[in-house]
């Protein structure tokens, strides 16, 4: 049977630089700056638009006094072109990492408690077996690095999935969740006390993510459904670094992962607060495209992935980190 890619007599005649032009025309809703990120000529650019929306047999953007906006067929193209692109770059990126001596290439987006241990203990492996693969990692909330993996920028990701209509295009394989809790510096006033309710944090200096972050989210979600008064005293930061540090010179608390936090806690540095506010999160997992082949570097990455898995998250361990944090 032939491959309808193949026989297609449309895809040799969409070119490389009309769907770079396009992907330019949705980030500037202007063809003037279109043309001038893709280094053209604005007649160049509406040259190449029209010769597009020509072939295609349909409008693609919508031209008025403001700039373009992008019709209800170009919304479908540009999802395409973009995986479209992210697949040219990923070959020049295979190629140019086999004539630079390397075998191949693996980028992975990882939240803070998998970075700790799970994602190390992985790369480790497999760089022990392949010296020479090139490996990527960053660290963000899982909202972002889902969002980025659809973008296309990660290989795989290992996170959480908040947004279920995300599922359509993406493969979730869920391996555990991690316990949430209270800390604070190891000579704060509260680590004396034996019990605390959310009403005596109401008043203390916080320490939480950017909003929009679901642990933000349900810290919010908590104090409302016990009508308490929201905390006024907040940092913002992403940062873990800077959270510790925080939590070590200040007054300040926070609530973090406990298995990212365990170290602090062991050497006297940090300690847990006795207050109880059940903060699951959600099952992480090991997250990567639907209907997307994994490069033979990034199947080796994700094998290592569910070896460290099973190593570190049996039924048995995941259960008692639950258990010891509620």
């Amino acid at each position: 049977m032939t491959d309808p890619y193949i026989d297609s007599k449309l895809s040799p005649r969409l070119k490389t630089r009309q769907l770079t032009l396009l992907m330019h025309l949705n980030d500037q809703r202007s063809i003037l700056g279109a043309a001038r990120a893709a280094n053209m000529t604005q007649p160049a650019a509406s040259k190449l638009l029209a010769e597009l929306e020509d072939t295609l047999g349909v409008p693609l953007f919508e031209r008025h006094s403001r700039g373009v906006e992008p019709t209800l067929y170009g919304v479908v193209l540009l999802r395409h072109a973009r995986n479209a692109l992210t697949e040219i770059h990923k070959a020049q990126q295979e190629i140019a990492d086999l004539k630079a001596g390397l075998i191949g290439h693996a980028s992975i987006g990882t939240v803070v408690t998998s970075a700790t241990k799970l994602v190390p203990m992985a790369v480790a492996k497999l760089k022990a077996r392949s010296p020479r693969l090139l490996i990527n990692i960053e660290m963000d909330f899982s909202e972002v690095l889902v969002r980025q993996l659809i973008e296309g920028k990660f290989d795989i990701v290992v996170a959480r999935i908040y947004k279920h209509e995300q599922l359509v295009d993406l493969n979730f394989e869920p391996f555990g969740e991690e316990a949430h809790a209270m800390y604070a510096g190891a000579d704060h006033p509260l680590a004396l006390k034996r019990s605390l309710s959310l009403k005596d944090l109401s008043e203390q200096s916080w320490v939480l993510p950017p909003r929009g972050n679901v642990l933000r989210e349900r810290l919010t979600l908590l104090f409302v459904e016990q009508r308490t008064e929201l905390p006024r005293k907040i940092v913002e930061t992403a940062s873990l670094p800077i959270i510790i540090s925080l939590l070590q010179m200040s007054e300040m608390i926070s609530a973090l992962p406990s298995e990212v936090v365990r170290p602090y806690c062991e050497s006297g540095a940090l300690k847990q607060l006795p207050i109880n506010l059940d903060l699951r999160l959600g099952e992480a997992g090991i997250i990567t495209r639907r209907n997307q082949e994994l490069s033979p570097a990034a199947k080796a990455m994700k094998d290592e992935l569910k070896a460290a898995i099973a190593q570190l998250y049996t039924p048995r361990t995941a259960s008692r980190r639950l258990k010891k944090n509620l």
